[in-house]
């Protein structure tokens, strides 16, 4: 009985946790994509996201990088492929125990592990090697797509050509129209 209840309150308290994450809609021309984050294994990441996207940073953004088989990557490329300057870099959070895994939302970031900040990828498949090897760092999971994961495929699977000398870049544009945070309300 006691083993009973102890795991109803941990079930519940989980509950609670799961409802309160922050939830954002990726409005897209593609369809729309839902991302609970994380901000308890990723703070700093989930806040500077959220910062961007109260800002209305993303509106108007492109998925300009897509590998099938890997990532869909945005966050820094408007359909013009006229890069979006961010307002700043976010630390390294990747050894938080989240792994890059199909449909995961991690940062992208350059060969700097502290490089992070405004663009963002989403796993299509599992991808261990983005995870932290031995004692360096790898990709920060921040989050991952509870809604829309056929939006996400439809993206994969789309042609893309080389434009400006940037690969993988869909024929038709990827338009993230709005990135909000959704409520209990909507």
């Amino acid at each position: 009985m006691r083993n009973g209840l102890l795991a109803c309150l941990l079930c519940a308290c989980m509950s609670a946790a799961a409802a309160e994450a922050p939830v954002v809609r990726l409005e897209t021309s593609a369809g729309n994509i839902d991302i609970e984050l994380h901000s308890t294994e990723a703070p700093q990441s989930v806040a500077n996201f959220l910062d961007l996207v109260d800002s209305n940073f993303y509106d108007g953004l492109i998925f300009h990088r897509v590998v099938a088989n890997f990532v869909i990557q945005a966050g820094g490329y408007d359909a013009q492929l006229k890069y979006r300057e961010p307002p700043r870099q976010v630390p390294n959070e990747s050894r938080n125990g989240l792994a890059n895994r199909r449909g995961t939302v991690a940062m992208a970031r350059l060969a700097d592990p502290h490089s992070a900040d405004a663009q963002f990828y989403i796993n299509v498949n599992d991808n261990a090697h983005l995870d932290p090897q031995g004692g360096g760092f790898g990709y920060t999971v921040f989050g991952k797509v509870v809604a829309g994961m056929e939006a996400v495929v439809d993206i994969e699977l789309m042609d893309t050509e080389t434009q400006n000398g940037m690969v993988g870049v869909p024929a038709t544009p990827v338009v993230i129209h709005r990135a909000r945070r959704l409520t209990s309300e909507n």
